[in-house]
């Protein structure tokens, strides 16, 4: 990279990050909603890239991690409201004021838990592959919906379908997120207060994807996605890395699970749906599979355009005289939109360059006499 390209390079960066620190005090000048939704699409923006580390660099195909996502949003909802005190006088006993767990010892457990979530789910479906994971990994999801749905008998745990309320905001340094606070004469409001939080969540997610792709493991995963049998015939232990990605993918979907029991101060099975799954799968699609900067673009569209299209069904209602109902309007419009990415789009709205087909210059090989089992080998290793 020429010293012009890095500078060109640094000063976009920059700008990138002005405009996201500035953005949020701009939203909320034309009301708190618009602000929202831009923390709701960093959340997904989470989760699609802890679903990309599954399907876009392993190529193991899981239509249950929203599962994940209600692990870590029921554990940070348990130890972060009076739900447990008021159902179990034990715990009562032992904490009378309620439990309210730190947050820097709930994410931690929050993300372990939702890994050892992960690796419990890739342990039988190691032989399975294509259609019969994506049953698997679906079933595993609607079982954990289902089981947070029911588990308020005979023991109270998850209070079923009423779901847990009261759970405290995020705090910390003494700093509570759900207040508003002042900075340098701008008021921030409690949405830009959790903007600001997932922000940075979002930055650094993205740097270790970049650098897990990069990595050794990162290949290991890539050469299994494209080749699961010349990988494994390349000495690659298949079965730990298989583990290891639905792990470090079910990490990010406890952590996004985690703050959004915070952000929302609720939580209940309704949120954690067949939808939601397919949803984030969707994104990852639409972006780009395996391309991070696509993953990213691909959340950020998806997740904000239901709520942005909700002021578009709205005058669509009154000129039918409300014969369709807005919400059936705002799904159709998000299926078309979604159709016409996918047909001038194919591989997704940013495409990995090796996948980008036209934008790949071809490569002439230096070394005539190398074998394909040699290059795959210098590839992984």
């Amino acid at each position: 990279m020429t010293t012009s390209n890095k500078k060109l390079l640094s000063a976009s960066t920059l700008l990138t990050a002005v405009a996201l620190i500035v953005l949020p005090l701009l939203a909320q000048q034309f009301g708190n909603a618009w602000v929202r939704i831009l923390d709701i699409a960093l959340l997904y923006v989470l989760l699609a890239l802890g679903l990309n580390v599954v399907v876009g660099f392993a190529g193991l195909l899981d239509l249950g991690y929203v599962a994940f996502y209600a692990v870590g949003a029921y554990l940070f909802a348990l130890l972060a409201s009076p739900h447990l005190t008021e159902s179990f006088p034990a715990i009562q006993a032992l904490f009378p004021h309620g439990l309210h767990m730190p947050v820097w010892l709930i994410i931690p457990a929050a993300a372990a838990l939702a890994g050892l979530a992960g690796v419990l789910l890739g342990a039988p479906t190691l032989k399975l592959r294509g259609d019969y994971l994506a049953i698997v990994t679906l079933g595993f999801g609607e079982i954990i919906r289902v089981f947070m749905n029911n588990l308020d008998a005979p023991v109270n745990i998850t209070n079923g379908p009423k779901g847990i309320a009261q759970i405290d905001a995020f705090s910390i340094f003494g700093l509570n997120f759900m207040k508003p606070h002042e900075l340098f004469g701008f008021e921030i409001a409690n949405v830009s207060n959790y903007y600001y939080l997932f922000l940075v969540l979002v930055v650094g997610s993205i740097f270790l994807c970049r650098r897990l792709e990069r990595s050794r493991i990162g290949r290991a995963w890539m050469a299994i996605r494209e080749d699961e049998i010349a990988a494994k015939a390349m000495g690659i232990n298949t079965r730990n890395l298989k583990l290891l990605a639905f792990g470090m993918g079910a990490t990010f979907g406890g952590v996004s699970g985690a703050m959004f029991a915070s952000f929302q101060g609720f939580v209940s099975p309704e949120s954690f749906s067949l939808q939601e799954s397919v949803m984030i799968i969707a994104m990852v699609v639409v972006g780009g599979i395996g391309h991070i900067p696509g993953v990213v673009a691909g959340a950020v569209l998806l997740a904000a355009l239901p709520e942005v299209l909700r002021y578009v069904a709205g005058p669509l209602q009154a000129m039918t005289d409300g014969r369709l109902d807005a919400a059936i309007l705002r799904q159709l419009l998000i299926a078309l939109s979604m159709i016409l990415v996918m047909l001038l789009r194919p591989r997704g709205l940013w495409p990995a360059p090796e996948h980008g087909g036209k934008s790949v210059a071809k490569r002439v090989d230096p070394e005539p006499t190398a074998t394909p089992v040699r290059a795959t080998a210098e590839a992984v290793q």
